[in-house]
């Protein structure tokens, strides 16, 4: 039987371009050659498309977070075929080849927001993960919010602004308490949030946020524990074991992400009385639903100091780096990381 061809989309025009060549070279890997033949798709800062058949070729520096990048050493710019399932064309030699199953792993704006996933579903290729408007609503803090609340399931109060409507620290410490938290309201991996407890840190705060995202989200702070889920799915989803995150200082930035392993505590499976364990992943599959998702997402929650819930935000293009939770949480669920790439690339046939 002839092996079906796995494209991995990577890179993208992004503030977490990094991150995502580092889940690519990771599922590269692990993909199983003997069953899939693999191609990479870099996307560079610039947007144009580059193809590669060796994880060596595509990455320089890789070692270095703050310095990764695509090389175009061996690569060939391709585009693709709308209505054509698949089909692209190298520009330079006008040879055409073709892909089944595309396994998107561009994190963040025009990866995970429904962009890219219509841009597959025009050239009608099979693709891991959500589907459009899911991505595009999960991506929007603001929106997937508000989907939330209409299914009851507990968000943080929160607040949305934009230019044109950008209120005093006073004025919002009035609504939301005087610990905040300033997010772009379409980015992930905590690009761009800020802690703020006074006008100085909130004036700062925005001017960073806003460089992101025109539209900015106010989030009142929770206290208590950050707890992480992964789910795993399509129309009947299964929830992991939980994670938790313990900061040693500030909060769960992109630094103690992805670059400083040591400022943050990964706690897997983190310690919780068996019915909030339940109640916490009975909730995750709910949202998961709640958002139309396919395929995989991690759900992020609070859990406060009176034990209430808190769904913090949904990711439906987690990472996949030697550092990320979703592959660690279904590791130690009995998924191991090369069977749950495998079982991604079949829910997505489904």
């Amino acid at each position: 039987m002839k092996k079906k061809i796995i494209g991995i989309i990577c890179g993208g025009r992004t503030p977490e371009h990094a991150v995502s060549l580092l889940s690519a070279q990771r599922v590269f890997d692990a993909i199983d050659k003997k069953k899939f033949s693999v191609r990479v798709f870099g996307v560079d800062s610039n947007g144009s498309w580059w193809c590669y058949s060796r994880s060596d070729h595509w990455l320089k520096n890789a070692d270095d977070i703050k310095k990764i990048a695509l090389s175009k050493k061996g690569c060939k710019e391709i585009v693709f075929f709308p209505g054509k399932r698949g089909k692209y064309l190298e520009i330079n030699t006008r040879k055409t080849s073709s892909i089944d199953i595309a396994f998107p792993l561009i994190h963040g704006g025009e990866g995970e927001d429904g962009s890219l996933q219509g841009f597959l579903k025009l050239c009608d290729i099979t693709f891991v993960g959500s589907h459009v408007a899911s991505s595009a609503v999960g991506m929007d803090k603001e929106y997937t919010k508000r989907i939330l609340q209409t299914w009851n399931i507990p968000v943080a109060p929160y607040l949305v602004l934009d230019r044109a409507n950008l209120f005093s620290f006073e004025k919002i410490k009035k609504m939301l308490g005087g610990i905040l938290f300033l997010k772009p309201a379409r980015c992930g991996s905590s690009v761009g949030v800020s802690k703020v407890t006074n006008q100085e840190e909130w004036t700062i705060a925005l001017k960073k946020a806003i460089k992101f995202d025109s539209k900015v989200l106010v989030e009142q702070e929770i206290i208590g524990r950050e707890i992480e889920c992964a789910v795993l799915g399509n129309e009947n989803p299964r929830a992991s074991v939980l994670g938790e995150i313990v900061v040693k200082d500030g909060f769960y930035s992109y630094e103690a992400k992805y670059v400083d392993q040591n400022a943050a505590e990964l706690i897997v499976p983190c310690r919780l009385h068996q019915k909030t364990t339940k109640d916490i992943q009975e909730m995750a599959k709910k949202a998961f639903i709640a958002l139309g998702c396919r395929g995989m997402a991690r759900i992020d929650f609070f859990l406060d100091n009176q034990n209430r819930i808190f769904v913090n935000e949904i990711n439906t293009t987690p990472g996949f780096t030697s550092m990320s939770m979703y592959p660690k949480l279904w590791g130690l669920s009995g998924i191991a990381y090369q069977e749950l790439i495998e079982k991604l690339i079949v829910l997505a046939t489904k």
